[in-house]
């Protein structure tokens, strides 16, 4: 065993969060960074139709490479227990189940969204003089897409072997690249939204074949075995049960990008789905460091509960919630002062600059207390318990935002769609504590 993956067992808490933690968040930020700019870009130099064709393609092309995500979540699981039980034939096992299943499945979507391109970008809501820019931007990034899946699957694999700092480099490397990219394509050869797509796609690329890299390296623990390809229907299950979770939370991002742009196109016209593009970047950099905290838990909490140490899990539990609370509050006070400004940054439109801010503001508004829903969510991920991650995973997307952002702005207009989001965020924080609560008491005592 390395030394960085047998440290999860005896290491501080609090440290082995921080070095787990620490360059999750700066991947997830540079990740995040790079959307921002590729909206800034288009959005300077193509127009506000094209923050909008991005914030309709955007969740299709997560939707198909999901798949890697969960097949990478959920034999992550897999192998960060059973390095904890120091079952090295399983954990080597899991992974080449994950690149197999990876690999089939990927190019199986990317040809159904090749075929069906125009139904699947309606449905997302690519409506009126949306459509001919999304097409294009569509048509170029799809081919990116098995890249991407590959690396959203190597990605928690590497951190469940506790190299978190190497896949921190596979999230830079593509954002990084991405902006230079965007810069050459949209300003100098003045390819339009085709060359934004074009440089999203040779950025996915860049990410996956460094992550093949590398696991094709002296690096990795898990080396690459041709003879583990072959599936294996009990690892194979576990994988699909732990990773559907995943799967299933994007599938519900995916239906509610299309209730939400159904509702903004509806209610606020194409003017209010740019709005939403801006803040959904704002967003996913502003969140960033905690996210950073849910996935540094993962591999800590995964490896304790396949060493069966009690103390040490919820320790974890404790000092990741703490720790994510805090950087809520900042990010919501951030917002709170300076949400002008960020606006500023992303466009000179008068409308998107005064409509914007406030939309913002109350989008962000239980921003404080979403670590508590992350890690109770990420504990049954952890502990293999496939049923309440799921239910917990579910919680806001689900059961409470997709229906919340349909009925609300029946009554209130556009403002029901941003007020759905606090509220969401409230109910399945208040659930997921009282559950996570019970499993402590009940298995950790």
């Amino acid at each position: 065993m390395n030394k960085l993956a047998s440290d999860l067992g005896t290491e501080k808490i609090s440290k082995l969060l921080i070095k787990q933690a620490v360059p999750a968040t700066i991947g997830i930020l540079v990740m995040s960074l790079n959307m921002i700019v590729d909206t800034i870009f288009v959005g300077k130099w193509i127009g506000v139709l094209a923050i909008a064709a991005i914030t309709v393609v955007l969740p299709i092309a997560f939707l198909i490479s999901s798949i890697g995500m969960g097949i990478g979540i959920g034999g992550s699981s897999i192998i960060s227990r059973a390095l904890g039980a120091n079952n090295y034939e399983k954990a080597f096992l899991t992974f080449g189940n994950q690149i197999c299943l990876t690999v089939i499945l990927a190019i199986t979507f990317v040809l159904l969204g090749n075929l069906f391109s125009v139904p699947i970008l309606n449905l997302f809501g690519a409506k009126g003089d949306i459509l001919p820019i999304a097409s294009d931007y569509f048509s170029v990034i799809i081919y990116g897409v098995p890249f991407l899946a590959f690396a959203m699957m190597g990605n928690p694999t590497i951190r469940a072997e506790g190299k978190p700092k190497f896949a921190m480099y596979a999230m830079m490397i593509p954002a990084v690249l991405n902006i230079l990219l965007d810069i050459l394509f949209i300003k100098v050869f003045n390819w339009g939204m085709w060359g934004a797509g074009l440089a999203t796609s040779l950025s996915f690329a860049s990410c996956g074949l460094y992550i093949l890299y590398f696991f094709l390296s002296s690096k990795s623990e898990l080396q690459i075995i041709p003879k583990n390809f072959k599936l294996d229907h009990k690892i194979v299950r576990e994988i699909v049960e732990l990773g559907g979770v995943s799967v299933v939370r994007q599938g519900a991002v995916s239906i509610l990008m299309i209730v939400l742009n159904y509702s903004l196109y509806k209610y606020g016209g194409e003017i209010s789905i740019a709005i939403f593009g801006i803040i959904n970047r704002v967003m996913m950099f502003a969140l960033s460091p905690v996210l950073g905290v849910s996935q540094g838990f993962l591999p800590v909490a995964g490896f304790n509960i396949g060493a069966k140490k009690n103390d040490r899990i919820k320790d974890t539990i404790k000092i990741s919630v703490y720790f994510g609370s805090i950087i809520g509050t900042i990010i919501f006070l951030g917002i709170v002062f300076f949400k002008e400004e960020i606006i500023w940054v992303f466009t000179n439109d008068a409308t998107l600059l005064s409509e914007t801010p406030n939309a913002m503001l109350i989008v962000f508004l239980a921003t404080p207390i979403v670590t508590m829903q992350l890690i109770g969510s990420a504990y049954f991920q952890a502990a293999g318990k496939a049923i309440p991650a799921l239910i917990l995973t579910l919680l806001k997307q689900g059961f409470f935002l997709i229906p919340l952002a349909y009925f609300l702005p029946k009554y209130y207009g556009v403002n029901g769609v941003w007020w759905s989001f606090p509220i969401a965020d409230i109910l399945s924080t208040v659930i997921t504590v009282l559950v996570l609560k019970r499993e402590v008491d009940k298995n950790l005592n």
